[in-house]
């Protein structure tokens, strides 16, 4: 199971890219767009002033926290459900929300600045990446995950010893099975790969497959299997992962009304066997990025051995271009890997087709699933 569900240094073009995670911290949302910081945004207001010739996008940046903040209050507070039912002032948000007005005004202004808002004759609403991904009972809703990184943000000022140290200065949360912040982050998170494991079932056409057996390996919350079963009413899946998460996982297959073709095998993925010859569709999402290369090479081997002839392994990652120039996105994830994992990081497209060749598998190839990138490999 991976926790890790978060491009660049100025507004992004899609705001569902901020409102995803970033590491456990603000900087990654306030690279997308910090509120200004009054004097600085006026240092290059002028008329002779270029994009780049004041202050404003470093202090966005160092004030990126701000960013962070004014989502997750959003988000506790519901007000982008609140605007989504027919709210559109700070006065109607105060008390469908029961916040001050004053509270109310300051979250929408910082909204409208981070680009999740719009403001049209007094009018306040959702921009659609905020009506998709922060409104409560949407099947992609991030709110959870923001409300999460806001009791996260402190965790970034060890970076510097971090970085000196070249990883984590303190148990690494990623590889500790009984950790009870597991209930937290794995509810949290499942939203984040709803669109990844559409665009999955798409590539590999699996709702007119047939009677097919899917592995998930590190399988979390169980979203992509609850996603293939509901798309292939013959499929039947299988994740492998420890038993606290199991039971998470358990628990939502029910709810999506597929539970009777969901096994769960408990366990350590790095030594529970995967079987030979058994499953028509294998998945390794967001788990690549917190092993190493060798240990990444070992399971990629032992899933082309567990894959019938023919068969498909799903990765699923933020993966980083051969050059390291982009994508963004992946590129500041870098940072939580070396927080939290001893071997891991955002590794680039030509290491993935490296460890699978190694691996046994012949046909490669690379989807996008934004912010994230599909691996299929058969």
């Amino acid at each position: 199971m991976s926790e890790h569900q978060p491009t660049h240094a100025t507004t992004p073009t899609h705001p569902a890219a901020g409102a995803q995670s970033g590491p456990d911290t603000g900087p990654a949302a306030g690279a997308q767009s910090g509120p200004d910081t009054g004097p600085a945004a006026g240092a290059q207001s002028g008329p002779d002033a270029g994009p780049d010739t004041g202050p404003d996008t470093v202090l966005r940046l160092i004030n990126g926290y701000w960013s962070t903040g004014i989502l997750g209050a959003a988000a506790e507070h519901q007000l982008f459900t609140h605007l989504e039912a027919g709210a559109h002032d700070a006065a109607q948000l105060a008390q469908r929300a029961q916040i001050s007005e004053r509270g109310a005004q300051t979250l929408l202004d910082g909204l409208v600045s981070i680009g999740l808002l719009t403001l049209e004759q007094g009018r306040y609403r959702n921009t659609p990446a905020a009506s998709a991904y922060l409104v409560t009972g949407r099947p992609a809703d991030l709110s959870q995950m923001a409300r999460l990184k806001l009791t996260h943000m402190g965790k970034l000022t060890a970076l510097p010893e971090v970085v000196r140290a070249g990883g984590p200065v303190s148990d690494p949360t990623t590889e500790v099975a009984d950790n009870p912040h597991w209930g937290q982050v794995v509810p949290a998170i499942a939203a984040q790969s709803v669109p990844a494991a559409a665009v999955a079932a798409d590539v590999l056409g699996l709702a007119g497959a047939g009677a097919i057996s899917i592995l998930d390996v590190g399988g979390g919350s169980g979203i992509y299997s609850a996603t293939w079963l509901e798309a292939n009413p013959a499929a039947r899946a299988t994740q492998l992962d420890w038993e606290p998460i199991n039971a998470i996982a358990r628990k939502l297959l029910a709810e999506r009304g597929v539970g009777d073709r969901f096994t769960c095998i408990d366990g350590d993925f790095h030594t529970t066997d995967f079987g030979t010859g058994r499953y028509d569709v294998a998945l390794y999402s967001h788990i690549a990025h917190q092993e190493g290369p060798e240990d990444n090479i070992a399971v990629f081997t032992r899933l082309k051995d567990a894959l019938k002839p023919g068969g498909a392994l799903v990765v699923c990652d933020y993966v980083v271009d051969d050059d390291r120039s982009g994508p963004a996105f992946p590129l500041l994830f870098a940072s939580e890997m070396l927080l939290k994992s001893q071997q891991g990081g955002t590794w680039r497209r030509a290491d993935y087709h490296a460890w699978l060749t190694k691996a046994g598998f012949s046909d490669v190839s690379f989807h996008a699933a934004p912010p994230a990138t599909l691996v299929i490999a058969r």
